[in-house]
């Protein structure tokens, strides 16, 4: 791999932009995916090596590429350190997410209670205009607190995550629906939020209401039949 791509790589990564690596098996040729200057056979390999998150050889007319998908890891941003998101956090990082708790109060959000997650003690609306949820982001509130929730709400659709979720009762959530609303949140940016958060699988317990919000974050990504909700 040339010097120049290796720092290309490395800047796409500290930007978490989704680049995908070819190389011509017969000739050497490499390209970063996507490249304007590169065929438009390849970018589209490497648009689809991107969605289906795999890395393999492809055949372009006679010549064998090798494309390497570059994502940027997932992540899961939870905001509010309560006991949902102690049991949420080990079962996200165990499903491949970066696991970032975000919450004012270090009395709850503290490294001892969350061993692995990183720590943000910032407000909501602070902590996510620094990380800039993207495609790759999912972004579930916790708390019950409109300080605290609908800040981070706001941000999260006005952002490109591919989840968005929030803790609460059908009623908690039409409150929070109306407050959204008086921000400049429309009708169809609304539909974003999955509230209340999680599959229906009957959840009482901590850890099955955690197992249902996984789970349901999970069949989004994936494009399973169980995120999808019925009217």
């Amino acid at each position: 791999m040339k010097i120049s791509t290796i720092a290309a790589l490395n800047r796409a990564l500290a930007t978490r932009q989704p680049v995908a690596f070819a190389k011509n098996l017969t000739d050497g040729a490499e390209f970063l995916l996507p490249d304007p200057s590169a065929p438009a056979a390849l970018n589209e390999a490497g648009r689809m090596a991107l969605a289906a998150d795999k890395t393999g050889t492809h055949m372009l007319g006679n010549e064998s590429w090798f494309i390497e998908a570059r994502n940027p890891s997932p992540r899961l941003i939870l905001v509010g350190a309560v006991h949902i998101a102690q049991a949420l956090a080990p079962l996200a990082a165990m499903s491949g997410f970066e696991v970032i708790l975000v919450d004012p109060r270090q009395g709850f959000g503290n490294q001892e209670r969350f061993p692995g997650a990183t720590m943000i003690n910032d407000w909501p609306d602070e902590a996510l205009d620094r990380l800039r949820p993207d495609i790759r982001t999912a972004v579930v509130t916790l708390t019950h607190d409109p300080k605290l929730d609908d800040p981070a709400l706001d941000r999260a659709l006005q952002s490109g995550a591919f989840y968005i979720g929030a803790l609460g009762s059908r009623k908690t959530h039409a409150s929070r629906l109306e407050r959204l609303t008086a921000l400049g949140h429309d009708a169809a940016s609304l539909k974003r939020i999955r509230g209340p958060v999680g599959l229906d699988i009957a959840a009482v317990t901590t850890p099955e209401i955690a197992l249902s919000i996984i789970a349901e974050i999970v069949a989004v990504r994936r494009g399973g039949s169980l995120g999808s909700r019925t009217p």
